[in-house]
C-alpha cells in the first residue's frame, strides 16, 4: 500500500515541468504559459519622446549649415532672406566697398593681357579636352550639335510660313499634307534637341519645339502684319 502511495506522489510531482523557455507544460502537453512582470512594450523603450528630440537636433544642424552658406552680414537672419536677389546684392556692396578703397588697383598682372589657354573655374580633364579639340580646329559635339539644331529650326520656320501662306482657301489638302510632314520634321528636331541637353554644360540646355506654339507665333505675326 505504501509503495503504491509512493507512486502516485511521484507521478503527480512529475505530472508538470518547465520547459527551457520557461512556459510550463503539463504531462498531456498542456501548455501554462507563465507572465513575466519584466515585459516591456517596444513604445516603452523606444518613446516618441526620442525620436522628437533627435528631429529637433537634426533641424537644428541642418539650420547651422544652412546659415553658414549665407555671406556674414545675413547670418543669424536667415528668415528675413526672402530671395537670392538679398544675397547679390551684400556681394555687390562688397564689390563698390572695395572698389571705393582701392582693392582692385595694383593687382597682379594689370595691364598685361589675360591667359585665356586654361580656364580655372573649369574641370582640369574637361579643360585638357578642350585645348586639344582647339588645336586641332575641332569643335566639341555639343557645340557642333547647337549650330546643326539652330539651323534646322531656321528652315523649319521658314517651310511652315510657306505652307500656311499657300494653304488654299477651299481645299486644304496641300496644307495638310505639309503639316503632316512638318510635324514629322519636328521630332526628328526635337529628338537633337534631347541629344544636346544630355551632353551639353549645364546652364545651356535648348527647349524643344511645340507644333501648337509655333502655329500660335505665326498666326500673331499673320495678324500683326
Amino acid at each position: 500500500m505504501a509503495t503504491r502511495l509512493r507512486s502516485i506522489g511521484a507521478l503527480s510531482s512529475s505530472a508538470t515541468h518547465k520547459s527551457p523557455a520557461g512556459i510550463e507544460t503539463g504531462s498531456h502537453g498542456v501548455f501554462k504559459p507563465r507572465l513575466s512582470s519584466s515585459s516591456s512594450s517596444p513604445e516603452s523603450e523606444f518613446p516618441k519622446t526620442n525620436n522628437k528630440k533627435m528631429t529637433d537636433r537634426l533641424s537644428g544642424v541642418i539650420d547651422v549649415v544652412n546659415d553658414r552658406k549665407l555671406p556674414p552680414e545675413l547670418r543669424g537672419q536667415r528668415d528675413a532672406v526672402r530671395s537670392e536677389t538679398d544675397i547679390i546684392n551684400v556681394v555687390e556692396q562688397r564689390i563698390w566697398h572695395s572698389m571705393e578703397e582701392g582693392q582692385f588697383e595694383n593687382l597682379p598682372g594689370k595691364g598685361k593681357p589675360l591667359d585665356l589657354n586654361t580656364n580655372p573655374h573649369a574641370d582640369p580633364a574637361e579643360d585638357t579636352l578642350y585645348r586639344i579639340l582647339s588645336r586641332n580646329k575641332c569643335a566639341p559635339e555639343w557645340v557642333e550639335l547647337n549650330k546643326e539644331i539652330r539651323n534646322r529650326v531656321v528652315e523649319w520656320r521658314s517651310a511652315l510660313e510657306r505652307a500656311w501662306t499657300h494653304r488654299g482657301s477651299v481645299d486644304d489638302s496641300e496644307w495638310i499634307e505639309a503639316s503632316e510632314s512638318l510635324k514629322l520634321q519636328i521630332r526628328d528636331i526635337n529628338n537633337k534637341v534631347f541629344r544636346y541637353n544630355l551632353i551639353v554644360p549645364f546652364g545651356r540646355q535648348m527647349i524643344g519645339l511645340k507644333w501648337e506654339k509655333e502655329m500660335d507665333r505665326l498666326k500673331e505675326e499673320s495678324t500683326g502684319s
